[in-house]
């Protein structure tokens, strides 16, 4: 399996399923145990239920560590050469960058920066959010412009890098 993955797409395209089958394709019965890395923070009644959903199907065969903000530490310390890591979601992780009025480009550089030493393979999870009409209000505008840059980034570090569309990869990088 490849070293850094990208899986973007748009919202409930199925991107983390996809992300989850790579791992279990690329590793056989070994991934079991692999970890999960949750950066989603229940806000509300509806964000409970999306992350109860996501933890169901999921089942217990992942390692789950929920990380809102210390994404670089949390893949550092789990990566291992015989165990994966599923980051999921980049875009819930810059908006909560953002929420805690953390620079999104020092901590996108700062993640980018971790990877080159990571000892196994990591796999990403995010949104494209440039597809779509232009944000009315200036907080929308800089947090879409976040997500790309934070997306570019990481497809440019990445060895991989898959786009879902209604639950079907199409191939962007693969080196």
């Amino acid at each position: 399996m490849r070293p850094v993955t990208l899986v973007l797409g748009g919202a409930s395209s199925g991107k983390s399923a996809h992300a989850e089958a790579l791992i279990e394709a690329g590793f056989g019965d070994r991934w079991v145990g692999a970890t999960y890395i949750a950066t989603a923070h229940a806000g509300d009644a509806e964000m409970i239920d999306r992350i109860k959903r996501h933890q169901e199907r999921r089942g217990d065969r992942w390692q789950t560590v929920e990380e809102p903000l210390a994404l670089a530490f949390a893949i550092a310390k789990h990566s291992t050469p015989d165990r994966p890591v599923l980051v999921d979601c980049l875009t819930l992780w810059i908006t909560n960058v953002m929420l805690a009025d953390r620079d999104p480009d020092k901590e996108t550089q700062h993640l980018v920066d971790t990877l080159a030493g990571l000892d196994g393979p990591v796999v990403f999870v995010a949104n494209e959010v440039g597809l779509g009409i232009v944000p009315m209000n200036p907080l929308a505008r800089t947090f879409r412009d976040c997500a790309g840059h934070l997306n570019q980034a990481i497809a440019e570090a990445a060895n991989r890098v898959r786009f879902i569309a209604a639950g079907l990869p199409l191939t962007l990088k693969d080196e």
